[in-house]
């Protein structure tokens, strides 16, 4: 959980300048929603959705990303910033959002009554009603010796623009996995650790929790002040790629 008092310590998407936005490649091919599913990792805090892109559209849009003019981030940090090491590239698109949101099985596995969930257990879990993805999109590429060390993601407040502009919160990250071992990508993994027991208690410490990396896979964890302590793992080989957003809320 993210510790109170230190803001400073918290990563927040920053202003992103007005950059054409991208000719994005259509968005197929991909699984139908009734061969997905929602893989709760660790309970209301880390959620894995295997195969949502497929392995086509993966290589396509690494080829397509690969064209955007990435900038490596600086060597030195901001004071009270964790470090990162990669090339990344920043737009803000709605449209984009909406097409990753609907027209991937995304909305309605996060919005659907899986597992009998009910309304009040989707508000519940995702912080309130979710309205879409986070029109900020990041995209990353980590090559070898890159790296992102621990930090935690603080939320943001968003406007979603469309025929009624909505004014959201993020509650969730999400993170599109494009590539994997099966790629040549090694390493990279996504490593959480979790608050260690309160001080008195015979308990054992948490072991860190590592989701690897595997073509087309979302991964969702929770963000702001509930955020768990994570990293990214130094590539060690291939490249790394990731198509970041947020979950929106209101």
């Amino acid at each position: 959980m993210a510790p109170k008092g230190k803001k400073k310590v918290i990563l927040a998407a920053s202003t992103t300048e007005r950059l054409p936005l991208p000719n994005w490649p259509a968005l197929q091919p991909l699984l139908s929603p009734l061969d997905l599913t929602l893989e709760h990792f660790v309970p209301d805090q880390i959620i894995t959705i295997p195969n949502l892109w497929t392995s086509t559209l993966c290589k396509n849009y690494v080829a397509f990303l690969s064209s955007l003019p990435l900038t490596t981030t600086p060597g030195k940090p901001k004071r009270g910033d964790a470090v990162r090491v990669n090339d990344r590239y920043q737009v803000d698109d709605a449209a984009f959002a909406e097409r990753l949101w609907s027209q991937t099985a995304l909305k309605e596995l996060v919005t659907g009554e899986a597992a009998g969930a009910t309304h009040e257990d989707r508000s519940n879990l995702w912080g309130g009603i979710v309205v879409g993805l986070n029109p900020n999109i990041r995209i990353y590429r980590y090559t070898k010796g890159q790296f992102f060390d621990q930090h935690y993601d603080d939320f943001n407040n968003v406007v979603i623009p469309g025929e009624t502009t909505i004014k959201a919160k993020t509650t969730w990250t999400l993170l599109l996995y494009l590539t994997s071992p099966a790629t040549g990508c090694i390493g990279g993994e996504t490593v959480f650790y979790p608050d260690p027991p309160k001080k008195g208690k015979n308990v054992a410490t948490p072991e860190p929790i590592s989701i690897g990396l595997e073509v087309g896979m979302a991964l969702l964890h929770k963000h702001g002040k509930d955020c768990m302590l994570h990293e990214g793992r130094e590539v060690v080989q291939g490249e790394k790629w990731v198509i970041r957003s947020d979950l929106c809320v209101i």
